[in-house]
């Protein structure tokens, strides 16, 4: 998957599959997981967040399956 390097103090970069709904992030200690069934609206919401941390912490952790890749 293809990811976007983002500015942010503990994520390197953010990849989204819209086929599979997949949200890909990797921190910035090189740890990469998978987020399942992430509607795409979320993702661009992400993206587009002052703080993509505070987003991740607030609308996709504890809300979407995951899985460290």
């Amino acid at each position: 998957m293809q990811r976007t390097t983002v500015s942010s103090s503990n994520i390197n970069s953010i990849g989204y599959d819209q086929i599979s709904h997949t949200l890909e992030v990797e921190f910035s200690d090189g740890a990469i997981y998978h987020y399942f069934e992430v509607p795409k609206i979320k993702y661009d919401s992400l993206m587009q967040a002052n703080s993509h941390g505070e987003y991740l912490a607030a609308n996709i952790k504890g809300v979407y399956k995951y899985k460290k890749v």
